[in-house]
């Protein structure tokens, strides 16, 4: 099991590699700034997508970044 901070450092390290550093410190400022319930986000993060289209999207992007390679 992960410790707290192990979980935050993971956490800000995948920010900076999904969005880059400026953008990362970005994305922490917003949530810290905003009232935000993640609970509600994601109840509602998917509901115009089914099950399938979530699968094709994810094969999309794996064939994206297996041709990256």
């Amino acid at each position: 099991m992960r410790t707290e901070a192990e979980i935050r450092l993971m956490g800000v390290q995948a920010l900076i590699q999904a969005l880059g550093t400026v953008d990362a410190e970005r994305f922490v400022a917003l949530i810290n700034r905003e009232r935000f319930d993640y609970t509600e986000w994601r109840k509602t993060q998917w509901s115009d997508e089914t099950v399938a289209s979530l699968a094709t999207q994810a094969r999309e992007l794996r064939v994206m970044e297996n041709q990256g390679r």
